[in-house]
């Protein structure tokens, strides 16, 4: 998906991916030859910087706070895991409201599903990848089953619909 945005692009995106808490992550060298934005493991007071990605480190939970700075709290579990989708979204869901924009793509389990609940009802949006091209489909649809989905698309379709949307903001 984040192939498909251009080196441009006006926001800053948070990645969480779960993993054991001592398993150091490969994800950000990953990503980091695969898209043309700039791409990060997420530190404690990092600005959120558009065109950055930034990824969430194993065992420490990723927030917003007001001031548009990442957080990482070494709190208790969000439903068995750390990093918590839903604590992310939950945070983003206060700090930004309606400019919130999440998506939720492939794993396993119900982690996300409060988390878009609580960024629709501050009047953000809601993305989720299709069970067609999901490998694991529990988190896509514990997000479809809380009735707080904007759209539902092939992976290969979100960044394209994300960056249709921001034009369209930008240029109603």
């Amino acid at each position: 998906m984040l192939a498909g945005l251009v080196e441009s692009f006006p926001l800053p995106v948070i990645v969480v991916e779960h993993l054991l808490p001592d398993h150091e992550s490969a994800l950000a060298s990953i990503l980091a030859k695969r898209t043309p934005l700039h791409v990060k493991q997420a530190e404690d007071g990092d600005a959120l910087t558009p065109g950055f990605v930034f990824i969430a480190p194993p065992d420490a939970h990723t927030v917003v706070d007001p001031d548009g700075h990442l957080r990482l709290e070494v709190t208790p579990p969000v439903r068995f895991v750390r990093p918590s989708v839903d604590r992310l979204f939950e945070t983003l869901a206060e700090v930004y409201g309606e400019r919130a924009l999440v998506v939720v793509l492939t794993g396993t389990g119900q982690d996300g599903a409060a988390g878009v609940r609580a960024v629709k009802a501050a009047g953000g949006t809601v993305f989720v990848q299709d069970e067609a091209s999901s490998e694991h489909f529990g988190m896509p649809r514990a997000a479809i089953q809380s009735a707080s989905v904007d759209r539902i698309l092939p992976l290969e379709e979100i960044a394209a619909a994300i960056q249709g949307m921001i034009s369209e903001e930008a240029h109603p």
